[in-house]
């Protein structure tokens, strides 16, 4: 009988968990959508989550775990798109002998250059394959020379003076690109080839599926990160960076090894946005999307929590679409009042955002103090140096 109530009282505990709940409300919120929209809306879903899940959790290695005040994630993730943009294309144009140079992002040079790329592409699974795996390989690398650049001003500047740097960084590499056209086309847009026709009719789909792939092994591959002890050292640069040079560590060299991994992440995001969408645009990288956005993530989610940004990722993408679908339905008697129900998306996610911070101030999956040994072994360890005397009675 005692056994029945131990696994009952698990089972209750188990299910009364925040990330349960929160997972149930997020398959219910699916299933609606699913009934009520079909399997295009759920998969227009699952690739924003995607995106941004890999784009958030970046974000999250760099503020939850390093402590630095990263209001400029934009840039690293317009590295990455400008990465994919301006050099792969170029690459193959290159090889196949076409216009590669200044000329490539040209307007008119571009819309008839890339339909020949992508039609060579579109012959070869494991070109298209290839291709794919270049253009990731670009963005990380742009992303992680961003990093290592905006890490300079890292080294002496803090907090809110870090900040405003990194927003003004974005900036400045977003009118670069709008301005100057042999980047990525300036004021019109660079297309990309693309590496996923070669699946004829199902590319969306097969879109889907390898950006939800990438962003769960992006996710482990953090979450092993951060439960290691490189990570353990971050979270001790985080809570005081005077123990953590006290106990030997470099902290420049920790601080700038974080922002260029979670840069180099961040890229990877931009460059599998701008190959789902076809086309580089400098202009369409702003601060709202791409760092404002991912911030009320983080907030939502838990600072320090890969698995509450998971969740808030995905939570807040489900009710943001939602918002998009049924603002007219729901809030169209408004409009009497002279209210367009059309901005309603950013009026519902701020208030969403001032509820986190007034009631949940550690998001709805905090993070969790987790002992560098298991407790079992802590206690064996305390009973060990006592029958030896070595603690005082």
């Amino acid at each position: 009988m005692s056994d029945d109530k131990q696994i009952v009282s698990r089972l209750k505990g188990f299910l009364l968990r925040r990330e349960v709940i929160i997972t149930a409300v997020i398959v219910a919120l699916l299933t609606f959508l699913l009934i009520t929209r079909g399997v295009p809306m759920i998969l227009t879903i699952f690739i924003d989550f995607a995106i941004f899940a890999i784009v958030t959790l970046s974000l999250n290695l760099e503020v939850g775990y390093t402590g630095i005040s990263q209001f400029g994630r934009v840039l690293a993730v317009m590295a990455g798109a400008f990465g994919a943009g301006a050099i792969p294309g170029r690459v193959m144009a290159a090889i196949m002998g076409l216009p590669w140079g200044a000329s490539y992002a040209e307007a008119t040079v571009n819309f008839k250059l890339v339909p020949q790329l992508t039609a060579v592409l579109e012959k070869s699974w494991f070109l298209s394959i290839v291709f794919l795996i270049f253009c990731l390989l670009v963005a990380a690398l742009c992303g992680a020379g961003i990093g290592w650049l905006t890490s300079r001003p890292a080294i002496r500047l803090k907090e809110a003076y870090l900040g405003i740097s990194l927003l003004a960084f974005g900036d400045l590499l977003m009118w670069i690109g709008h301005n100057w056209e042999p980047l990525v086309g300036a004021t019109t847009s660079v297309y990309i080839p693309d590496p996923f026709r070669f699946v004829p009719g199902n590319r969306f789909q097969v879109v889907v599926i390898t950006v939800f792939v990438i962003a769960f092994l992006i996710y482990f591959f953090i979450n092993k990160l951060t439960h290691s002890p490189f990570g353990r050292t971050l979270k001790m640069v985080r809570d005081n960076e005077i123990s953590a040079a006290a106990a030997g560590k470099d902290v420049v060299k920790i601080r700038t090894r974080s922002l260029m991994i979670g840069s180099a992440i961040a890229a990877i995001g931009g460059a599998l946005y701008v190959i789902y969408t076809g086309a580089a645009t400098a202009i369409g990288f702003t601060r709202l999307t791409w760092t404002f956005w991912p911030w009320a993530f983080m907030m939502l989610g838990g600072i320090g929590s890969n698995l509450g940004v998971l969740l808030g990722v995905f939570l807040l993408t489900i009710l943001r679409s939602m918002i998009t679908i049924f603002r007219f339905q729901v809030f169209g008697f408004l409009i009497q009042w002279g209210i367009d129900p059309t901005w309603l998306e950013f009026t519902l996610m701020g208030a969403v955002i001032i509820v986190v911070v007034l009631f949940l101030p550690h998001g709805l999956v905090p993070e969790k103090v987790e002992p560098v040994l298991p407790a079992d072994r802590v206690q064996k360890v305390i009973t060990n140096m006592s029958s030896r005397g070595r603690f005082l009675t």
